[in-house]
Parts: structure tokens; C-alpha cells; sequence
């Protein structure tokens, strides 16, 4: 235990812990296993549309039961809301403040906006979908009107640490919640494009199709790397904080949060107890809470693809993934030794008994594997002999060597659904009591609950002289501790009777149930917001304008040197640069000056800092405004913050998806266009520059898809030794790598200035038939991008857009011929389904 910790009541805040519910039962077993509070989604707009989800029919009783039982419920609407959704969502809205939810818990900008419209006092905690990683992202959340945020899972101790020091000193302070516990996404939240891409699925609404799971092929220079059993590349194993508890309470954030919003409600129970046991240690001045065995087992037991501190403890790429498995294992056992009549003989590293199932890992997780249910365990020596039902294995697909994985536990599970079956409360809360009297006047009890909820009852018989048996203070103990079948237990009582008293042991009894439902009462109030009730969205809409008279302009991006010099070849007028080391942009800038000299009109240029700026890394952002390029492509809050002065344009990673939003960056930041966010569809898209100024936007209408962007690097993971830049020998820079899926495609991998990745979607996808149509919406600024292509295929492609905005080719023939993916945006609609020619 850290020396600081000694007394931690003193100076530290005890943080809440946050559990997932998915359902009632998921509901009730968090309680009873001791969360503080829970977060749930309701039918809509929430990142786990595959949960069972609660109703808004369900709210008045679930927040009445939560409050009860001391528990605050958080709804989750933390997904990107369009335009023809805001009518909806604000009906959503007042539903939610009205049945006195404590908090939202939001990702979309204009619903942040939305919210404090209709209540000024209304909580909002900015989701870890809004991607928050640095003191400026928490500072932009708190002029939003959020009240808490919930930082990125990619942000380290260190990291954490750090934002609180700054914010601190900015006087920008908000509680901080961190993700403790569960799957960990290898992409950024918020910034995952790869289920749309790949499927139509957007995971910023929440329809994730989990692509991270499954199995890759490692190509390096056009050569398979033969990485044996690792082909999960992209799967993290899943999150457990219990051993740096005390580093996360000593660190000041406000709330624990437990991933698991589509678990069942034993995974629920079982997490939610093992941290709130953890939590209660290390509050009591205990030891560095060591994670016991029994704790280890039950969380690999509950869901498991392996334990490991995330990103906590800093970057180490070779723990991280271990790439072995993308699905649950649970508790090792250990190796098979030998097979014989139908027994497996094994070492065992782990406890089994009869019941338990199990499954045999050959190293293809992806195939068929054998498993069932343990019928006998006979120890010999440091062997045991396992045997199983008649017929219920095929030892011809069971090998010597293959790992034996535990993956359910019956005889836990029964426990687990003990710990919340029945109407009874298991979990309860301390009451501390005040006991007040003297001779001839009546008893008063004076009861407090931790929620500083006060209530008292007066005895209806006067205190009379006790001869025998006074009532002393473990007699008052006893009596007003009987609280059993009640939410509450004893905390403390403080005994103010003057003299040797007494008064019957029934008006005790009578009392304390008086005091008990007077409690009840007032804990199941609903929270009472305000909530105006003349006031719509519509309010806060920007005014339209009519269309630009200019002709439609081509933007290019270039990922570059030799791109860049082919598209300035075409006479482009707006070039964007996003390469891999900043440190060429001076060079970038440089070629496009020497252009200005020559090709009438004047091209410009625009730098693109790295998607993400955590503490310490503005060195870069200094290192890019260093090369004076004429504006800068803004990806993050720190970005709004650093080029304030500057021109600038707002990218995709903003997450513009409806008016709200795109009048908040363009009218507080002054951005000089916005690109919409690649959620939208045509139709959505046709939405958003109908009820905001077309011209405010630039729309990407070519690009191989930015899938995953993570803190993770494959090439340090795979490609080296190293744990981090350190010490990798900066594989990035010697190959060109790609990741080739299960149906054979190639998607291209390259890592930033910061060491993170993106992962490209292999095939190149066109919205070049709708380009007529949102010209005619009055859009005038079309993007297109480039990632690997040749110079040749840059200077070919840009001049066919150049036909397309002139009215020479049609979209159908600029596709046909560039052989492209014919989608514009990545969500289901009627662009929903891709097309390959």
C-alpha cells in the first residue's frame, strides 16, 4: 500500500463503482453486488443495440427500485444522433430528465447542446465515444455543460494523472470516470469505421460487428509473415484493474466503470462483487490489494480472453494482444499429457471438478473445437485423470499438447444467482443512528442514511426509570439493528439517553420500522430536474443560406511526398497533406510554394496533425504549424485549441452528424468548413445540408476507409520484439505492411507521428453518383483520398473527379471505370449494401 493510502478517508475520494445492466435481472444482480450505480441503455440511440435494453416505459420503476436501494442509474445516449432524429430524441429527452434519471451519458455534440436547452441542471457525462484523452478534450466537454467525463481506455495511470494536474490549474476540474473493468476495443471509441466499412454496421450507432475479433494474415512487403498460432492481431485481451486499485483511487477519479452491457447477469454479479470487495480493502488502509486466486479465478470464470492492466501501466505491444484467440477462454488448466480409454491425462494448473465444462484448444479457435462437461477427476500425483460422458467427445479431435481451458463452473454460477434471487435485499446500506431521552419524556431515534436522507420517530410511551435490563447501548444495538429484509443495516449508534432508562421492546420494534419506511419514502423520490417547456431544438438550428454561387472545387488528399507532387501536376487547387512523419511536411510545403511561382491559380496546402494528442504531445502539433502551411486539418480538441489562430477545417473525426453539431464547431471555433461525418448515408446526407449552410461542409466522395485507428501497433506487436518506440527499431519506417481478412482482402496498415495506427480499407469506395445531387444541394467542396496509390493512378483518378465535377462523365462511368466500391458513407440506408466491380 502506498504510504499516501494510510489514511485514505482523509485525502482521497472513495470512487463509485459503475456496474453495465443490460436487463432487470442484470439490474438487480449489480445492486445486490454492491455498485453504486449502474448505466443502461433504453430502446434507441445507445452503443449496445444487441442488448435486451430497457424501455422508456420501464424508467419511473427502475430509478424508484435504484434510489431505494441507494444506486444512481445512468442512461447511455452515446451514439451519433442525424438530422431527422432530432425531433425524436428530444421527446426522448424530456422522457428521460423526467423520470428523474441522475445522468446521460452522451457522444454527440449537439445532443450535448439539446440537453442543456431543455434543463439547465440536467447531468451530462461525455461518453468515452467523444474520445477524450487530454485536458483540452475535458475542457471542451465542461463548455458543453458536461458534469463528468469518461476518458478514453487508451489513456495510461500517467496520462490520467497528468489531465488532473492540468485541469487543475486551467480551473477546468470535472470528475473523471475510467473504463476498469471488461473487452477492451483496440480501436479508439469513437473513431471505429471498420463495421460500416466492412458491413454497413456503424459502431457510432451502436450495431459494432466486433471485426476486431476475428483472425489476419500479417503482410509485410507482399510476404506472409508466419506469426504460427498469433492471428488474432487485432483482439486486446480484456481489462482487469483490480491490482492498480489503489493507483486509480490515489489518482482522483470520481467512478470505476464496468464494461459488459451485453453480459449475462452472473458476469454482472460476479465482477461487480470481486471490485467492490477490492474497493472496500483498499478504502480500509489494507494492503497493495494483491488480486488473490480466488478473485483471478472468478474473474476469468465470468468472461475472459485472457486479464491484463490495458493501458493503465503504459504501452507494452507484446502483452497487449497475445493474438492466440479472439473469443472467452476463461481459467487455464493446463496441457494434455496423455489420452487414454477415453480419459485425458493433464497437469492441472488450475482447480476442476465434476460438472465443470471445459474445452480442449488445439490453436484453431476459429474451427469447431471439442469440449464438454467434466464427469470424473481422480488425482495421481501431480496428474489428474479426466473423464467424461459415454459418447460425448471425440477423442480422434483431441491431441497430446492441445490446452485445456475451463469455461463454466456451475457450482459458481449457483452462487452467483443466489447473491440476487429473491425479493430480499442482500446488499444493504448503513443507517447511523442518534438515540436521544430522559426520564418522563418519549425516546427520539434520529436516523441518517449515506445518502444524508434524515428521519426520526418519537416512542408514543415516556421513558420510565429502569430498575433492571436498562436500555444500554448494545441493547439499542440489537433492537434498531434488526434490519433484516430491509434495503439497510447498522452503521453507527450514538447513545444520548440520560440515566438508567426504559421503555418496552415493541415500541423499539415499532420505531425503528417507522423510521425504516420513512426512508424508503424519501430514497425513492424521484430526482426532480429542471425541464423548460417552451423551448425544441428547433431553437437552436443554424439559419440556411442560399447556394454558393461557385463552381464545385476539388480537394486531394495525399498520404506523400510523390502523390503530392502528381496531384499538383493536375492543377489542383486544395491540397490536403497527412503523412506518416511530419517532419516531411516543410518539404510538402515547400513543393506547393514552388507551384504557387508557376500554376496559375495558386494551389493551397493544408497539414493534418495526427488523429489523437494525448499530455506531452504537442511537440508534434508544434512540429507541423512549424512547416507554414496556408490552414490545418483539425482531428481533436487539442487541434481547436492549438490552430485557434489559424485557418482551419474540421474533419471526419469530429463526428458532424446533424446541425446541432456542425453549428457548435462552426460558429465557437470558426472553422472554415466541416467535413461530415462518414456515418451518413446520401439520404442522411441530404438531411444535414438541408438544415444547416451547404457551404459550411466539404463531403469525402473517394477514399479507402480509415477502419481501425489505435493505440495498438502491429508493427511493433509482430514486427519486432520491442514494447514500444523505444525499443522497436521503428519497423514502420522498413515495411510496407497490410492485413489481409478471412475473404481475402488486403487492408493497408500505417502508423503516425504518435505511433499509432490506422488500418485502410483495401478497396477504395466512390459516392460519385450522388455528386450531381449534392451539388444541386448546394454543396461545393468534394474531397477525394488517396493511401498507397502510385502516382500514376493519383494523377488518373483526379483528373476523372475533375470530369465528374464538370459535367463531362457520369458518377456510373467514373466508377465503372475506376473499378471502386460504390457506397457514399458507411451505415445501413439505401447505401447500406457495398457493390464490387
Amino acid at each position: 500500500m502506498n504510504a499516501d493510502l494510510q489514511n485514505p478517508q482523509s485525502s482521497f475520494q472513495r470512487p463509485e463503482i459503475l456496474a453495465p445492466a443490460g436487463n432487470w435481472e442484470c439490474a438487480k444482480a449489480a445492486v445486490e453486488n454492491g455498485a453504486d450505480a449502474i448505466y443502461f441503455g433504453l430502446d434507441r440511440f445507445n452503443a449496445r443495440m444487441r442488448a435486451q435494453n430497457f424501455t422508456e416505459a420501464d424508467l419511473p420503476a427502475l430509478m424508484s427500485f435504484l434510489h431505494l436501494r441507494g444506486v444512481k442509474g445512468y442512461v447511455t445516449v452515446n451514439t451519433l444522433i442525424f438530422p431527422q432524429e432530432l425531433a425524436e430524441a428530444q421527446q426522448y429527452l424530456r422522457t428521460i430528465i423526467a423520470a428523474g434519471v441522475d445522468a446521460v451519458i452522451v457522444q454527440d455534440v449537439g445532443i450535448c447542446r439539446l440537453i442543456r436547452h431543455l434543463s439547465p441542471d440536467f447531468p451530462i457525462h461525455a461518453s468515452t465515444q467523444m474520445t477524450i484523452t487530454s485536458a483540452a478534450g475535458v475542457e471542451f466537454a465542461k463548455s458543453l455543460g458536461c458534469e463528468l467525463v469518461v476518458l478514453a481506455r487508451e489513456c495510461s495511470l500517467a496520462e490520467i494523472n497528468k489531465i488532473q494536474q492540468q485541469i487543475s490549474q486551467k480551473a477546468a476540474s470535472l470528475p473523471l470516470e475510467v473504463f476498469v473493468h471488461g473487452a477492451l476495443c483496440v480501436a479508439y471509441s469513437g473513431q471505429c469505421l471498420t463495421s460500416e466499412a466492412l458491413g454497413g454496421r456503424s459502431a457510432n450507432r451502436g450495431e459494432c460487428a466486433q471485426a476486431c475479433r476475428m483472425p489476419y494474415d500479417l503482410i509485410a512487403d507482399g510476404e506472409i509473415v508466419d506469426l504460427s498460432d498469433r492471428k488474432y492481431l487485432l483482439s486486446p485481451q480484456d481489462l482487469a484493474g483490480l491490482e492498480i486499485l489503489p493507483d486509480l483511487v490515489q489518482s482522483g477519479v470520481t467512478s470505476l466503470k464496468i464494461e459488459g452491457r451485453l453480459k449475462a447477469p452472473e458476469y454482472v454479479a460476479n465482477v461487480t462483487r470481486v471490485y467492490r470487495q477490492a474497493l472496500d480493502r483498499v478504502m480500509e488502509e489494507l494492503d497493495k490489494t494483491k488480486v488473490s486466486n480466488q478473485e483471478r479465478y472468478d474473474l476469468e470464470m465470468a468472461f475472459s480472453r485472457g486479464l491484463y492492466t490495458g493501458w493503465f501501466q503504459g504501452i507494452n505491444n507484446q502483452e497487449l494482444v497475445h493474438a492466440r484467440f479472439g473469443k472467452k477462454r476463461g481459467v487455464y488448466l493446463g496441457e494434455v499429457s496423455r489420452i487414454r480409454n477415453e480419459e485425458v491425462i493433464i497437469k492441472l494448473e488450475a482447480p476442476v471438478k465434476p460438472g465443470d465444462g471445459v474445452v480442449f484448444d488445439c490453436g484453431h479457435p476459429e474451427a469447431k473445437e471439442e469440449g464438454g462437461r467434466v464427469y470424473g477427476v481422480s488425482q495421481k500425483g501431480k496428474e489428474a485423470v479426466l473423464t467424461f460422458g459415454r459418447g460425448n467427445l471425440n477423442f480422434r479431435r483431441i491431441h497430446v499438447g492441445d490446452k485445456l481451458w475451463k469455461t463454466s463452473d456451475p457450482e459458481l454460477d449457483k452462487q452467483l444467482r443466489q447473491s440476487f434471487a429473491g425479493e430480499n435485499p442482500q446488499f444493504q446500506r448503513p443507517i447511523d443512528w442518534e438515540i436521544y431521552g430522559e426520564v418522563g419524556q418519549p425516546l427520539i431515534a434520529i436516523a441518517r442514511d449515506e445518502l444524508g436522507n434524515i428521519t426520526q420517530a418519537e416512542s408514543a410511551i415516556s421513558l420510565v426509570e429502569a430498575h433492571t435490563k436498562p436500555l444500554d447501548t448494545a441493547r439499542l444495538q440489537e433492537q434498531f439493528g434488526r434490519l433484516g429484509n430491509t434495503p439497510f443495516r447498522l452503521g453507527t449508534l450514538t447513545n444520548h439517553l440520560k440515566g438508567n432508562l426504559m421503555v418496552p421492546v415493541s415500541e423499539l420494534n415499532r420505531m425503528r420500522r417507522e423510521v425504516v419506511t420513512q426512508l424508503e419514502e424519501l430514497r425513492s423520490q424521484p430526482k426532480r430536474w429542471q425541464l423548460s417547456k417552451n423551448v425544441s431544438y428547433q431553437d437552436l438550428l443554424p439559419r440556411t443560406s442560399p447556394p454558393s454561387p461557385l463552381s464545385p472545387s476539388l480537394i486531394v488528399l495525399v498520404r506523400n511526398l510523390k502523390q503530392l507532387q502528381a496531384a499538383l501536376q493536375t492543377g489542383v487547387e486544395t491540397l490536403y497533406c497527412e503523412f506518416e512523419d511530419p517532419r516531411a511536411y516543410k518539404q510538402a510545403v515547400n513543393l506547393v510554394r514552388q507551384a504557387q511561382q508557376t500554376t496559375p491559380p495558386s494551389p493551397q496546402i493544408f497539414l493534418a496533425p495526427p488523429r489523437i494528442t494525448k499530455p506531452g504531445e504537442n511537440w508534434i502539433l508544434e512540429q507541423v504549424r512549424a512547416a507554414n502551411a496556408d490552414g490545418y486539418l483539425i482531428r481533436n480538441y487539442d487541434q481547436l485549441d492549438f490552430f485557434a489562430a489559424d485557418c482551419c477545417i474540421g474533419d471526419f473525426s469530429l463526428n458532424v452528424a446533424n446541425p446541432l453539431t456542425a453549428d457548435y464547431f462552426k460558429q465557437k471555433f470558426g472553422l472554415e468548413r466541416l467535413t461530415a461525418s462518414y456515418d451518413l448515408n446520401i439520404n442522411q446526407l441530404q438531411d444535414l445540408l438541408t438544415t444547416s449552410p451547404a457551404r459550411w461542409f466539404e463531403v469525402t466522395i473517394h477514399q479507402h476507409i480509415p477502419m481501425f485507428h489505435m493505440e495498438h501497433c502491429v508493427f511493433c506487436a509482430f514486427l519486432s520484439e520491442g514494447t514500444d518506440y523505444t525499443n522497436c527499431g521503428r519497423p514502420c519506417e522498413k515495411h510496407e505492411v497490410k492485413l489481409r481478412d478471412r475473404v481475402g482482402s488486403e487492408h493497408v496498415l500505417q502508423a503516425d507521428a504518435g505511433c499509432r495506427n490506422t488500418v485502410f480499407n483495401g478497396t477504395a469506395q466512390t459516392g460519385a453518383e450522388y455528386v450531381q445531387r449534392l451539388i444541386d444541394l448546394g454543396l461545393r467542396h468534394f474531397r477525394i483520398e488517396f493511401v498507397n496509390e502510385t502516382p500514376e493512378q493519383v494523377n488518373k483518378t483526379v483528373q476523372r473527379y475533375r470530369q465528374l465535377l464538370n459535367g463531362e462523365i457520369t458518377g456510373s462511368q467514373l466508377w465503372r471505370e475506376l473499378k471502386l466500391q460504390n457506397q457514399l458513407g458507411v451505415t445501413r440506408g439505401p447505401l447500406g449494401v457495398s457493390t464490387l466491380v
